[in-house]
């Protein structure tokens, strides 16, 4: 053995130390040839010498120098978990920087708390978040995953999203995981559509999961993918909405919100929770400062004839409302005449609250029949404020942006800021609809009552032809005054029943271009009298794509100013400025903004499919393109004509 020592140590004086190495291998003593590997830089044979000394620590610590795995680690792990020092192991691992092994060393040793912590410092977020998980730390895994969400992309971060996604719905917090899950780009992950289908379940939220049926479709998952969701995640509790709201029924669903039905399961009252539900590309910002606007308003308006505000909550956002069973004056209307009293009473409680609202300093700017709800009782509530102006807010709007046209006053057709009077306007068209169930048209002062009730009188005719005089200093100087002015007259209580061809088609039927569009004035096929726009008109066969843009609604697309069921047709602005083609050359932000607005619309199953200098047009140094018809257009024809253009 003394010779072996003798040649050993000769081998190491001639700088051979893997050769030494061998020979003390041969000798049995696998030890003393880790040493000399390891001085050899020989990492992954020393590691291996190692672990057959039966020292894992030293074999994990060498395999993390290497960046190797396999075998060796996996038999270097199950030896050290076995050890009394597993966990001193583990500590001087991450002691000299080798967080991951650490982290996996204390997996095995069941720390779970202390893996998640050097998981995190490794970077591996997801192994960091189900360790933190499994050591009933879920709120820790929940901000370690939304912090590296946040740091990421937009589409580097899909995995993390359906992490918390999963995450959450584990817990039974399906409106935050479906929240999550939500915002996940097209096409989504599998896992992530699976756990969105199981969320909207669980939450009752029948229209949205019925709106994604036709994406699980594509991506071949089944409702008995969606139960063994269901059943993982654990059935039998009760899926409460924030906590508190048990939903029974979706009402309705826009662009922006969805509204249930639900019980309030502290209070036990029937409540409406308004959830916002889009913050995409473009219009999320807008979406939300709406969203947060109308709920400033609420909490400030205290009064009988405005829908009481409960909860808002910063998680939704949502608002929780008081439920109104009594449907709205759109559904009133369309079911049934009024009584000309019953129409001045729902009109001084609109002006009651309309007057309270003022004096707070809030707009509304959009009264109209639907946002007109009745509670349990019958009393008439103003709901929806949305496009309320706050005398804080620092938000501009322009007309088609804020409001419903066939109820703005003359200004805010024309641009012009709203004001106290046009509020009373909106009372006036309401006022009018209740009494003669038409919109007004031509000179109110041609408005003749008489001929639609015998009770009702030429005061009558003063009265409401002041309420829509176009000009707003030709109208009732404060909501109270025009209060005043219809409790000041006698209103009869007798229904008078007219048909239906006597009074002419509804609202609702009436063709809504009579009277509005006129011969184009510059290009397009025609012009819109009321917003002074020229518009052109599209077929019946694009309603998808330009529904898709107006659900997109970003300021580089076109803008979908109407949908006319009855004409079969859609009502686009025109863009406005000049086209690239007269020897202008696109700005590199707003090439950017374009693009943006294009892969919005790719991501919806659409393409532009005509992206030439002629048109795309910058007006005030913004972007926006013409509305093109183009069968077959694909997201990389956009993309290359994007890149060629000037």
């Amino acid at each position: 053995m003394v010779g072996t020592e003798a040649e050993i140590e000769a081998l190491v004086a001639a700088g051979d130390l893997e050769g030494a190495a061998d020979l003390w291998l041969i000798a049995g003593h696998p030890g003393r040839a880790a040493v000399l590997l390891e001085r050899a830089c020989q990492w992954d044979r020393a590691a291996k010498a190692a672990l057959e000394a039966g020292d894992p620590g030293s074999a994990l610590r060498l395999m993390a120098i290497s960046g190797g795995g396999g075998d060796v680690v996996r038999r270097a792990m199950e030896v050290a978990a076995e050890l009394p020092e597993a966990r001193r192991i583990a500590a001087d691992l991450a002691g000299r920087g080798h967080h991951q092994q650490a982290a996996r060393l204390y997996e095995a040793a069941k720390d779970d708390l202390a893996a998640a912590e050097a998981y995190a410092r490794a970077g591996d977020v997801t192994a960091a978040a189900r360790a933190y998980d499994r050591a009933e730390r879920p709120a820790d895994a929940a901000r370690l995953l939304e912090a590296a969400i946040r740091d990421l992309a937009r589409s580097d971060g899909a995995p993390l999203r359906v992490e918390l996604g999963a995450l959450y719905a584990r817990h039974r917090k399906h409106q935050a995981a479906v929240r999550v899950l939500q915002q996940l780009d097209r096409p989504r992950p599998r896992r992530g559509l699976v756990l969105l289908a199981h969320g909207l379940e669980a939450l009752g939220l029948r229209q949205a999961r019925k709106d994604l049926s036709e994406e699980l479709a594509e991506r071949g998952i089944t409702a008995e993918d969606v139960a063994e969701a269901v059943t993982a995640a654990g059935e039998g509790a009760e899926a409460l909405l924030y906590g508190r709201y048990r939903i029974e029924e979706e009402v309705a669903v826009t662009p922006h919100a969805r509204l249930m039905r639900a019980v309030d399961t502290v209070s036990g009252d029937t409540v409406a929770v308004k959830i916002l539900a889009s913050q995409g590309l473009g219009t999320g910002r807008d979406a939300l400062a709406r969203f947060v606007r109308e709920a400033d308003a609420l909490a400030k308006l205290r009064h009988p004839n405005v829908v009481p505000l409960h909860d808002f909550i910063d998680a939704g956002p949502a608002m929780v409302l008081a439920w109104m069973p009594g449907g709205s004056l759109r559904d009133l209307l369309d079911r049934e005449p009024v009584s000309p009293a019953r129409a001045a009473e729902i009109a001084r409680g609109v002006l009651d609250a309309l007057a309270e609202a003022h004096r707070l300093g809030v707009l509304h700017r959009d009264v109209k029949p639907s946002n007109l709800l009745f509670d349990g009782g019958g009393t008439a509530r103003l709901a929806d404020f949305g496009a309320a102006h706050l005398d804080t807010s620092q938000a501009t709007v322009t007309v088609g942006a804020i409001g419903t046209v066939a109820y703005m006053a003359p200004e805010q057709r024309e641009g012009r800021a709203a004001t106290v009077a046009s509020d009373i306007f909106a009372v006036g068209v309401l006022l009018h609809e209740m009494l003669t169930r038409r919109l007004p048209s031509g000179d109110p002062a041609e408005i003749r009552l008489s001929l639609e009730h015998p009770d009702l009188t030429p005061a009558h005719d003063a009265v409401l032809a002041r309420f829509l005089e176009p000009r707003p200093e030709g109208r009732f100087a404060s909501a109270l005054q025009a209060r005043r002015a219809v409790e000041a007259l006698e209103w009869s209580t007798r229904v008078v029943e007219q048909s239906r061809a006597a009074l002419g088609p509804s609202p609702r039927q009436s063709d809504p271009r009579a009277g509005r569009l006129g011969p184009a004035r510059r290009r397009g096929d025609a012009h819109d009298l009321w917003l002074e726009r020229d518009v052109q008109l599209l077929p019946w066969t694009e309603l998808a794509r330009a529904g898709a843009i107006a659900r997109i609604g970003h300021p580089a697309l076109p803008t979908v100013l109407k949908v006319d069921a009855q004409a079969e047709q859609i009502w686009v602005e025109l863009p406005r400025g000049r086209p690239l083609s007269q020897g202008l050359s696109l700005p590199p932000a707003e090439r950017a903004a374009l693009a943006a607005a294009l892969e919005a619309l790719h991501a919806e199953g659409h393409a532009h499919g005509a992206l030439d200098p002629a048109h795309v047009f910058l007006y005030a140094g913004r972007v926006s393109v013409a509305y093109a018809t183009s069968e077959g257009a694909a997201p990389e024809d956009d993309r290359r004509a994007l890149d060629a253009l000037p």
